[in-house]
C-alpha cells in the first residue's frame, strides 16, 4: 500500500511538473493579442509599441526609432523574466504613466509561456 502510494506520488508530480512547463507554442498563440501594438522577428518594426527582438536583457525605454514616455524610459528597468511576469500583469501599475495601455495578462502558465516565445528573440530577430 505503501508503495502504491509513493508511486502515484511520483506519478502526480512528474505529470504537474510537464503541465506547468512554458510552452513556447502557446506562447506565440498569446502574442497574437500583442501583433497589434509589436512585432518581432528578422522583419519587425516598431508600431505603436516598439518592436520586442531582443527583449530579455534590454534596458526598458532603449528600443531604437521609438518615441517611449519618459515615464518608461526613466522605470530603470532591465527586462528579464521576473520584470517582465510583473509588468505584464499590470503595465501600468508596475510603470505609471507608460503608453502601454494593455489591460494585462494575469494568468501565469499565459505568461510563462509568452516569456518563453520572447525570450527566444535575439536583438536581430533572430531565435537563439
Amino acid at each position: 500500500m505503501t508503495r502504491t502510494l509513493v508511486l502515484i506520488s511520483a506519478v502526480l508530480v512528474a505529470s504537474s511538473g510537464g503541465a506547468l512547463a512554458a510552452d513556447v507554442a502557446a506562447g506565440e498563440q498569446s502574442f497574437k493579442k500583442c501583433l497589434v501594438c509589436h512585432s518581432i522577428g528578422a522583419d519587425a518594426k516598431n508600431k505603436v509599441g516598439p518592436a520586442q527582438n531582443g527583449l530579455d536583457g534590454r534596458k526598458a525605454g532603449t528600443v531604437e526609432g521609438f518615441n517611449y514616455s519618459e515615464a518608461n524610459k526613466n522605470s530603470g528597468i532591465t527586462w528579464n523574466e521576473q520584470t517582465f511576469k510583473q509588468y505584464i500583469k499590470a503595465p501600468q501599475a508596475m510603470i505609471p504613466g507608460t503608453k502601454m495601455t494593455f489591460a494585462g495578462v494575469t494568468d501565469p502558465q499565459e505568461a510563462d509561456n509568452l516569456w518563453a516565445y520572447l525570450k527566444q528573440f535575439d536583438r536581430s530577430g533572430h531565435v537563439k
